[in-house]
């Protein structure tokens, strides 16, 4: 399920738009946007469910077993029929990828930029903070959406990455940075 192959692309599409036209219609934009985030947490945390829900061989009921059992309770009723009906039509393997576009078009829809932080270290609420407010001046979107990453190799800072735009305030891209100038200027 992971990928951004363009045919998930293309098969993500409608069904994140779907989603969200039933999150808009019933008014329950805050609910799926949960639902879809902790789904989201699911995947990453679980590669067996990943790879169960991938398997082409294994048969709908079971999957529709398997869900039953992992989000019954946890997301809406309706989050719950739309994972039956990917089942259904065998677009289940396609979750992960149906989920990233939904947030997507929610993000556009609040007028939010998600901003990928990778650090050496965990970063404090503070620091988290900080980076919002610098990625909101820099963008003028009205919210900023973190998704961190831990990479022990910057040895400190942070690179933020909003869009294509890439700001690398990390010891490794400082000392790259003086290694280059100091290899050119010899």
């Amino acid at each position: 399920m992971k990928g951004g192959s363009i045919i998930a692309t293309e098969v993500a599409e409608p069904y994140a738009q779907a989603y969200m036209a039933l999150a808009q219609s019933h008014d329950l934009i805050d609910q799926f946007g949960t639902d879809a985030a902790a789904l989201l947490q699911l995947l990453h945390e679980s590669e067996d469910l990943r790879q169960f829900l991938a398997t082409p061989i294994i048969k709908p009921s079971q999957k529709k077993a398997v869900l039953e059992q992992v989000t019954r309770g946890q997301v809406h009723p309706y989050t719950h029929n739309f994972l039956l009906l990917l089942v259904d039509r065998r677009r289940i393997q396609f979750l992960e990828n149906i989920l990233k576009q939904f947030q997507a078009l929610l993000r556009e829809l609040r007028k939010t930029v998600l901003a990928e932080v990778t650090s050496a270290v965990d970063l404090t609420e503070e620091q988290q903070q900080a980076v919002r407010d610098r990625v909101l001046a820099l963008t003028g979107a009205q919210q900023v959406e973190l998704q961190t990453r831990i990479d022990p190799d910057l040895i400190g800072g942070v690179i933020i990455k909003v869009g294509s735009q890439v700001i690398d305030a990390s010891l490794r891209g400082q000392l790259r940075r003086i290694s280059l100038q100091l290899s050119s200027g010899s």
